[in-house]
């Protein structure tokens, strides 16, 4: 527990609350429930547990897990001893695991028990790790066997929190550093900007813990006291979900645009008690106009809300706020309270209103660093703004549209080709269920637009000549894909992101 004048962490909330209304329940899962009182116990003897095993502030505690309470209790465990957190994708293999464990320098693992291969695999080239915890093992004598006394560590909020790895998607995985101060500060001002202040919260994010929305989602749950729902990993399940929604009363959940798609195709929607559902969260990947009408359409009664940003800025920089949503419609909206953002050219100079150039930012809740980085750190703050990669414009009432990925932009004859705008258009056609837009080369033109798409109906896919068509109708010709693919799905990061370095790859070939 943070000594006075050491600020606050994520573990000193969960300990006040264990104080002043210890019954409330903070977390539920599929197998659990959890109150304050319970969870700041179980914490404490972990973090005991962790502290005989040598675990001392700053060292790294690798933790990978499928969804659970008990994820969150090694977070909170590792957070008391001013440790530092680093989720781990449970879908990476053991090279890509051992990579994470080497780059962290992790001292500590607390894995699924069905990991275990895996961990012991990464191990054999990652030295650091001298004590492994296995969830479904050993865990639970882990913590019956140690003290229960509370643990007193003086933790300032500005020692790093998590290192959390971004999604790779081109080149080695960074580790972005997250102090308890970034968090925590995230956290207050998504409640203020949203207006999320009461403890009748009840949240559930449908995102992976080791992924920052289901991290970030928890935070402001343990700020009020309210409760937060943890789904089981897996494939996603949309009836199992809108279930869960009705018989746990949840008031707000975040989903990626694919599973909020899911759900509002759910045949017999209209048959559950969803009255509580007040706000609808989205992020992670682009949200076609299309599918945002139907989630207005579907939920009369809620909110529905974008929030837009990245890992490294805890991550939410910017939403697009309820009462916004169907007159900014395709928006990511504005800054959220702490952040500052700019819209810049390569040279940093602002670029006018309704042009393109890349958002930059800087607050309090900007990362740290880059874990061992000192290079990429210095490119990412080059001109003392946090460089997001993100192409956007701001229309005159300061509302920004995400263009495109810098990298993921197509430049065809001279003119640069958005996406996402791209995308957006083509997903509009009633017989497009899902559409990504990648350049592939081109002996003419360097290269052009390729759409991949996934059919509304895979007995009645479109015809190039219907795509042709439509696109014809709703964009320039120069944005026009040249070339089409059908296929079965999208390939997707556990983000949600679509993968363009493998639809580039498997077009070339």
């Amino acid at each position: 527990m943070t000594l006075p004048g050491h600020g606050m962490t994520m573990s000193d909330l969960v300990a006040r609350h264990a104080r002043v209304n210890p019954a409330a329940e903070a977390l539920i899962d599929a197998r659990s429930r959890r109150t304050y009182r319970e969870l700041d116990g179980r914490v404490n003897r972990l973090a005991a547990a962790l502290t005989a095993r040598g675990v001392s502030a700053g060292d790294r505690v690798a933790v990978l897990g499928l969804n659970g309470v008990e994820v969150v209790e090694a977070w909170l465990a590792t957070l008391r001893l001013g440790a530092i957190a680093v989720p781990v994708n449970f879908r990476l293999v053991a090279d890509e695991v051992a990579y994470v464990l080497r780059d962290s320098g992790a001292a500590a693992v607390i894995a699924e028990a069905a990991f275990a291969p895996l961990i012991r695999a990464a191990r054999a080239t990652a030295p650091s790790v001298t004590s492994v915890v296995t969830i479904g093992g050993d865990y639970e004598a882990v913590l019956a066997e140690a003290p229960p006394d509370p643990v007193e560590r003086a933790v300032p909020d500005t020692a790093p929190a998590f290192i959390m790895y971004t999604s790779g998607t081109t080149g080695a995985p960074k580790g972005a550093v997250l102090t308890h101060r970034n968090l925590l500060l995230h956290a207050f001002s998504s409640i203020l900007t949203q207006g999320d202040t009461g403890p009748y919260r009840v949240w559930m994010s449908a995102a992976p813990l080791f992924h920052i929305a289901g991290l970030s989602g928890l935070l402001p749950g343990l700020i009020i006291g309210g409760t937060s729902i943890i789904p089981p990993s897996g494939g996603f399940d949309p009836a199992a979900t809108v279930r869960t929604l009705a018989d746990e009363g949840v008031t707000s959940c975040f989903m990626v645009p694919a599973q909020w798609q899911a759900v509002c195709a759910l045949p017999g929607l209209a048959e559950f008690d969803l009255s509580r559902l007040r706000r609808l969260s989205w992020g992670a990947a682009p949200a076609s106009t299309s599918l945002l009408r139907k989630m207005i359409d579907t939920f009369p009664a809620a909110d529905v809300c974008s929030a837009f940003g990245q890992t490294e800025c805890s991550p939410v920089t910017t939403l697009l706020r309820g009462e916004d949503s169907v007159r900014k419609i395709g928006s990511v909206g504005t800054p959220i309270l702490n952040v500052e953002a700019r819209v810049v050219d390569d040279d940093m100079n602002d670029v006018p209103r309704g042009e393109v150039g890349e958002i930059v930012y800087r607050g309090p809740m900007i990362m740290k660093e880059y874990w061992n980085r000192p290079a990429e750190t210095a490119e990412a703050f080059r001109g003392g703004w946090f460089h997001s990669g993100d192409l956007v414009r701001q229309d005159e009432d300061g509302y920004f549209y995400v263009v495109d990925r810098k990298k993921d932009m197509i430049i065809s004859g001279g003119e640069n080709i958005y996406c996402a705008e791209v995308e957006n258009a083509l997903s509009a056609h009633p017989k497009i269920a899902e559409v990504a837009v990648v350049g592939v080369p081109d002996p003419t033109w360097g290269e052009t637009p390729l759409a991949v798409i996934v059919a509304a109906d895979p007995s009645d896919p479109p015809t190039e000549a219907e795509v042709e068509d439509f696109s014809r109708t709703h964009l320039a010709a120069y944005k026009r894909p040249r070339r089409m693919r059908i296929v079965e799905s999208l390939p997707r990061n556990p983000s949600g992101k679509v993968l363009k370095t493998r639809l580039r790859d498997e077009a070339a070939t």
